[in-house]
């Protein structure tokens, strides 16, 4: 299971890299394929726990990605890898996803340099959801074209091989 979730998450991280976009077929056609794979090697406690992976990932990430700051590629991916991993699992590599995403937004922004910026619309968006509530800024988010953004499925492919890695080592 491992193996095939790492193929799926480097072949969308590729794809994400180079387009910043992660096509229906390869997710879509993942979850399916995760989901059968567990029925077929686990029965029915392996199907349910593909749906039990599958929704932790796009539970967790639904209120980012409606805020628009993540995008349904990466989601549809992330529900993708729990539909071959599991709940626990799955978790795990959001976990390392997050922190990796966040060590490449701080190295882009450094780059940019674009820190005060971004310290200025953290406070923003901290702001507007005291103010507006729970819903999308209108300039701080995916669909500003002057946003700095990063291939989070990149991140995804990264954090699944480093997992696959310290799980095959028994680190």
């Amino acid at each position: 299971m491992w193996l095939c979730a790492t193929v799926i998450a480097i072949s969308a991280g590729i794809l994400d890299w180079r387009s910043r976009r992660i096509p229906n077929w390869l997710t879509m056609s993942a979850l399916v394929a995760g989901l059968a794979a567990k029925i077929a090697t686990a029965g029915i406690t392996g199907g349910l726990e593909s749906i039990e992976g599958t929704s932790a990932a796009l539970i967790v990430l639904l209120p980012v990605v409606f805020l628009r700051g993540l995008g349904g590629g990466d989601w549809k991916l992330m529900g993708a890898l729990g539909a071959w991993l599991g709940p626990g699992q799955t978790l795990m590599i959001l976990l390392v996803t997050i922190f990796l995403s966040g060590l490449l937004a701080l190295v882009q922004i450094i780059r940019a340099k674009r820190f005060v910026a971004t310290i200025r619309n953290v406070w923003e968006l901290l702001r507007g959801f005291f103010v507006f509530g729970f819903q999308p800024h209108p300039e701080i988010n995916l669909d500003n074209p002057a946003a700095l953004t990063l291939p989070f499925g990149s991140a995804a492919a990264l954090a699944t091989m480093a997992c696959f890695w310290i799980g095959w080592r028994g680190l």
